[in-house]
């Protein structure tokens, strides 16, 4: 059977770990060849030589700093060169800052979430966009998140970040459809790093996250997270584009309360 992605070319930001991981799983997985990019560049290239064992897909680790506009340039060039062409980008990186109130969020926190998520986001779109018109298409999948729907305590700065790109992704949608580039975003929940360390570390915080959500369980990236992102990466959604679609087993719904437990001492400026 031809895998969904065969021929295709993609690349990964943050690619490496959590989220990105299994995202970068589920495309090899469909045949497409990969540059999966991240600050760790020794981590990106584990994971591309374990897809190359797995699937039989070419893949490269690439160190990379999203929020470093030469960096982005570089690994947009690198798939061109490696692989011929482009046809998806996967803007998964993104950064959180330190947990405190927005009166007490600096500017060089914001600079710097920014800096990783709409600036890198809108480095590697323009980057990458010559060369999906020489294509004849192509598909970009950006990534918003629950926390800018629901104004997430703690997350002022992430959720300034998240809202911007869903604009850039409906901006990008109506004045590339007309090369048959596809800009779509998802908002996933699943267990990511920050996810999965919090279940770590804190006694009963997954049945507390699952309870309010109507599939009650959380999400795996590579098996509930990836494949959406190989449906919008495929002819499958050939017809989708400035879409924002929720990937969290419905937990937009009912949203989440976010509310700290040591609020009084946040108050105080503490971290």
């Amino acid at each position: 059977m031809t895998r969904l992605l065969e021929g295709k070319v993609a690349i990964v930001t943050g690619g490496a770990k959590g989220l990105g991981h299994g995202i970068s799983r589920a495309l090899a997985k469909e045949g497409a060849s990969l540059v999966i990019t991240g600050r760790d560049g020794a981590a990106t290239e584990t994971v591309a030589a374990e897809i190359e064992r797995d699937f039989g897909t070419k893949a490269i680790g690439m160190a990379a700093d999203s929020g470093v506009k030469a960096d982005v340039l570089a690994f947009v060039d690198k798939a061109v060169e490696s692989f011929g062409g482009l046809d998806i980008l996967v803007n998964n990186a993104s950064l959180l800052s330190s947990g405190v109130l927005m009166e007490h969020k600096t500017d060089e926190m914001l600079k710097r979430t920014l800096e990783i998520g709409v600036w890198g986001n809108w480095w590697a779109m323009q980057a990458a966009f010559p060369h999906f018109k020489a294509r004849g298409g192509g598909s970009v999948i950006n990534f918003s998140s629950i926390d800018a729907q629901t104004g997430a305590w703690l997350h002022s700065d992430y959720n300034i970040n998240k809202l911007g790109i869903v604009g850039m992704t409906r901006s990008a949608a109506v004045e590339w459809g007309r090369f048959n580039i596809r800009v779509n975003a998802i908002a996933p929940t699943g267990l990511g790093q920050v996810f999965a360390q919090l279940v770590k570390d804190v006694p009963g915080f997954l049945d507390t996250v699952v309870a309010s959500n109507p599939l009650k369980r959380a999400g795996d990236p590579e098996i509930d997270i990836g494949p959406v992102v190989v449906f919008l990466a495929s002819d499958m959604s050939r017809f989708v584009t400035g879409e924002m679609i929720n990937v969290d087993g419905g937990q937009n719904l009912p949203g989440y309360v976010s509310i700290p437990h040591n609020l009084e001492e946040l108050e105080k400026g503490a971290t």
